[in-house]
């Protein structure tokens, strides 16, 4: 054979196996995406932001913002227009509205609460959804007002027989905290964001304890109410109530009903003897507003 022969013999030998190789590496129809599904990193849709989901109270999930235009801000009580004239700071703040419009979970924006909230709300069922949600902001703020005054680091005692229980996570004499007046026992009771563990190596009033932290407060009485109203089915009033402030007949009972004077006007409230009737979100800042209230007598503070 021939030098050329050789060569030209080597050439198509190789040629050959260089086909067999791509044969084998070239993917049959079924493994070659349709077109359609081919993107470049560069085409790739870029995947919607996922919405942070926060626990909401009641132990249900609940997005962490509201559209703004579901937003509304209560109007003050009369404990917050007194503070105002007075100058006093230590008075409630529009981001803890927001705080309970956001939390606020759909059964307490649903007819199912009407008949409870009707004494002080008798449009609710008629009312939009921002209208609902500054409505719960109001009476938040109103039941804090008749708590502890509007003062998130309050903290109270009970010494009496009665009321000097122990508590079953600090072991320890009941204290009421917070805006709200709450204790370690609701995070077993209603799922609250409170961790004692954290708090008792912190002093008695330091705003940084998770109880205190108006967010935290004010959340659990969100899940309380909603086991009052949508659980056990009754009123914001009840002698059975979680605050004695909610207990018909009971002194803190008055202190309340004097906060909710102001609620907001899209309720259909008519004002009572001796309130001034609301006209859009201003009101007469008389001297005659009611005097700011003390935690009920029972109790003694630290």
């Amino acid at each position: 054979m021939s030098r050329m022969a050789e060569i030209a013999i080597s050439w198509a030998l190789v040629s050959l196996v260089h086909w067999v190789n791509g044969i084998a590496q070239t993917p049959t129809p079924a493994q070659i995406p349709a077109q359609s599904q081919v993107v470049t990193s560069a085409q790739a849709p870029v995947p919607a932001r996922a919405q942070a989901q926060i626990p909401a109270a009641g132990g249900t999930q609940q997005p962490d913002t509201v559209p703004t235009s579901e937003l509304k801000p209560a109007p003050p009580t009369p404990i917050a227009e007194r503070k105002a004239e007075l100058g006093d700071d230590q008075t409630w703040k529009p981001e803890w509205d927001k705080v309970i419009e956001e939390g606020l979970p759909p059964d307490l924006l649903s007819p199912k609460v009407a008949k409870a909230v009707k004494q002080f709300c008798p449009c609710f069922n008629a009312m939009g959804e921002p209208d609902k949600r500054a409505f719960w902001a109001y009476f938040f703020q109103a039941l804090a007002g008749a708590e502890a005054g509007l003062l998130p680091t309050m903290n109270v005692r009970h010494d009496n027989s009665e009321q000097a229980v122990v508590d079953d996570v600090t072991h320890r004499k009941v204290r009421q905290q917070g805006l709200l007046q709450l204790t370690y026992m609701d995070q077993e009771r209603y799922g609250c964001d409170f961790d004692w563990e954290k708090d008792k190596k912190l002093e008695e009033h330091d705003p940084a304890k998770t109880i205190l932290q108006p967010r935290n407060n004010l959340l659990c009485g969100i899940a309380i109410i909603k086991n009052q109203l949508i659980d056990q089915h009754k009123p914001l009033l009840s002698r059975t109530s979680y605050w004695s402030t909610l207990q018909p007949g009971s002194a803190g009972a008055n202190v309340f009903l004097k906060q909710m004077a102001n609620v907001p006007v899209a309720c259909g409230r008519r004002p009572g003897r001796g309130q001034q009737q609301q006209i859009g979100p201003v009101r007469e800042k008389a001297a005659a507003a009611p005097a700011m209230p003390s935690p009920p007598s029972s109790n003694s503070t630290d």
